[in-house]
């Protein structure tokens, strides 16, 4: 199948697009023909991620996002909608993983990742339907993770907020089917981005870099995935994605 089958020309809204999975995820689609609004807090990395892709002929728009914030979210897509007429594709990407064992008690840190990595999906979702209904057509993808089928000691905070998108997603794509649309819920392995660098106890963020330093794959392969779920025909949908790289285990 032609890689750019139902990708070129469609418009796609990107939330944690200033680095990792969702910049690699920007850079591949919008090599496809797509048109990509990338949303993220880091305003001048994704403004410099816009600027590249439109020296590559490309089309992409850089906005503030706090994805914590729901006017915020709303706000992202609103001009992509504005200014482009539609919206094809919602990619709620937005995540951190700061893990710590519970008795640590970071509750400022497991109050974040509810807000980034649940919220922030619930808030993508609730933008982007509104217009997808009317449309009658669209695709909502969430971002879930292994930890969205397993858990680990020191990442029960994380891997209860990643089974969460993964629920939150089924419970989606059953309530969606009235108005065509499509959903599909990607669960990484260990892939090389800036998650590790939000683990704040020391002990714990050694563990977990040395485990991606041997073990992480290219953020290149989140954004294939992603490809691939766009790309099928209409009447396809890709429900979800599990992968990990070839040598991991758990």
């Amino acid at each position: 199948m032609n890689t750019t089958e139902n990708i070129s020309e469609k418009v796609i809204v990107i939330t944690g697009a200033s680095s990792g999975l969702g910049a690699a995820a920007a850079k591949y689609l919008s090599a496809q023909g797509a048109i990509v609004i990338l949303g993220a807090r880091r305003i001048e990395r994704i403004q410099t991620l816009a600027d590249e892709i439109i020296n590559n002929g490309g089309r992409a728009l850089a906005i503030a996002t706090d994805v914590t914030k729901y006017q915020d979210v709303k706000a992202l897509v609103d001009v992509a909608v504005s200014t482009y007429g539609h919206i094809d594709v919602m990619l709620n990407n937005a995540g951190i993983m700061p893990h710590s064992p519970l008795d640590r008690l970071r509750v400022d840190e497991w109050d974040k990742m509810v807000d980034v990595n649940l919220k922030g999906v619930m808030y993508g979702i609730a933008a982007a339907l509104s217009y997808m209904k009317e449309q009658k057509f669209g695709h909502i993808i969430n971002v879930s993770s292994v930890a969205g089928h397993k858990v680990s000691p020191g990442g029960a905070v994380y891997a209860a907020t990643k089974h969460a998108v993964r629920a939150l997603s089924e419970g989606l794509r059953q309530e969606v089917k009235g108005y065509n649309l499509r959903t599909t819920v990607i669960s990484p392995g260990a892939v090389a981005t800036e998650l590790p660098d939000s683990i704040s106890e020391e002990d714990v963020a050694t563990g977990v870099k040395a485990f991606y330093e041997s073990m992480a794959i290219s953020p290149d392969s989140f954004a294939r995935a992603v490809g691939y779920a766009i790309s099928q025909p209409a009447d396809v949908d890709i429900n979800e994605i599990l992968f990990r790289p070839t040598q991991q285990v758990g």
